[in-house]
C-alpha cells in the first residue's frame, strides 16, 4: 500500500514526451495509537536504471517500494534510454540536464518534496551507476548524497575502443552515439574523476558516495580502481562488495544497504499494508 505514480511530462531537455515512476508515501494508514508522520516535504532519491531498463525497472526488480515506504522516502525513477544519462547536443537529447535539474525542479513542482540539498539523494545501477556518480558531481548543489550500485565506470580506456566487438554495446560506434569524440571525454565533464577534481580544487562540498559491487561482476575492477583512486585523492566513500553477478538479486540487497546508508528517519514504520493485517 503506497502511491506509485506514473507521471507522462513533456521535458525541455529531450522534447517530447518522457514517462516516470515516483513512489510517494503519502498514504500510508497507521492503526490506531501508532505515530503518525508530521507533515513536512519528504525526502528524495532519484533512482536510475540500467542499459535495456526503462522507468519499470526498480519496482519490478526489487523491493525498493516497502523500503521506500517503511523510511518516508519518496523515489522518482526515469527512463534515460541507452544514454548513459550525458547530454547529446546533436539530437537535443540532454539527459544530464533531464537528470540533474529538469528532473528535480518539475517533481518538486508536482509533489511535496524537501528541496534541501541533505533531503535530496541520486542512485542507480550499471549505467545509472554511472549516470547517479556522474550527475550527482556535477549537480553537486543539488544533491547531498550519491549511490552507484554495480557502476558502469567506463571512462577509462574508452578511447581504445573498435568496432569489432560481437556485441553492440562493447562497441566504438554506440560509445561515439552518446559519448562523442571519444578521445575528448576523459578530462570532460562526463568523466567522473575530472568532475571530482574540479571539486577538490574549488573547496567544493562533495555529495557523500556510497558503491558496491558484486564479486563475480564484470564491472568489478573498474569499481575498485574508482574507489582506489577516490580514497587516494581523499575522498571519503563508502564501498562494499558482496556475493552476486550482475543481476536483480544483487541489486535488491544492496539497495536496501543504500536506504539504510542515507541519512533517512529512523525507522518510521512500514503502516497498513494489503494483506498485513493479522485479521
Amino acid at each position: 500500500a503506497m502511491a506509485l505514480i506514473q507521471v507522462n511530462f513533456l521535458s525541455k531537455s529531450l522534447m517530447r514526451t518522457v514517462p516516470l515512476h515516483v513512489i510517494l508515501p503519502v498514504d500510508k494508514l497507521t492503526f490506531p495509537g501508532m505515530p503518525r508522520r508530521e507533515e513536512k516535504p519528504f525526502k528524495t532519491l532519484y533512482l536510475l536504471h540500467g542499459i535495456f531498463g526503462n522507468y519499470t525497472d526498480w519496482v519490478s526488480g526489487t523491493n525498493i517500494q516497502r523500503w521506500a515506504e517503511e523510511k518516508d522516502l519518496a523515489v522518482v525513477m526515469p527512463s534515460g534510454d541507452n544514454m548513459f544519462y550525458v547530454d547529446q547536443e546533436a539530437s537535443h537529447n540532454y539527459y544530464g540536464e533531464l537528470i540533474g535539474q529538469e528532473l528535480v525542479e518539475i517533481t518538486r513542482k508536482m509533489f511535496p518534496l524537501s528541496h534541501r540539498r541533505e533531503d535530496t539523494f541520486i542512485a542507480g545501477l550499471s549505467m545509472g551507476g554511472y549516470g547517479a556518480i556522474r550527475n550527482g558531481l556535477k549537480y553537486h548543489d543539488t544533491f547531498g548524497c550519491i549511490a552507484g550500485l554495480s557502476s558502469a565506470m567506463l571512462i577509462d580506456g574508452l578511447e581504445e575502443r573498435t568496432n569489432d566487438a560481437p556485441f553492440f554495446i562493447e562497441r566504438r560506434d554506440f560509445a561515439e552515439s552518446f559519448f562523442g569524440d571519444l578521445s575528448k571525454v576523459k578530462d570532460s565533464d562526463k568523466d567522473p574523476k575530472w568532475l571530482v577534481k574540479k571539486l577538490l580544487e574549488e573547496k567544493a562540498d562533495l555529495p557523500k558516495i556510497y558503491m558496491a559491487c558484486g564479486v563475480e561482476d564484470s564491472l568489478l575492477e573498474p569499481n575498485r580502481d574508482f574507489r582506489d583512486w577516490l580514497q587516494a585523492s581523499g575522498v571519503d566513500v563508502t564501498y562494499e562488495e558482496g556475493p552476486g553477478a550482475h543481476e536483480w538479486d544483487f541489486w535488491n540487497r544492496y539497495i536496501k544497504k543504500v536506504i539504510d546508508w542515507l541519512p533517512l528517519e529512523e525507522d518510521a514504520g512500514a503502516g497498513v499494508n494489503s494483506g498485513n493485517v493479522g485479521i
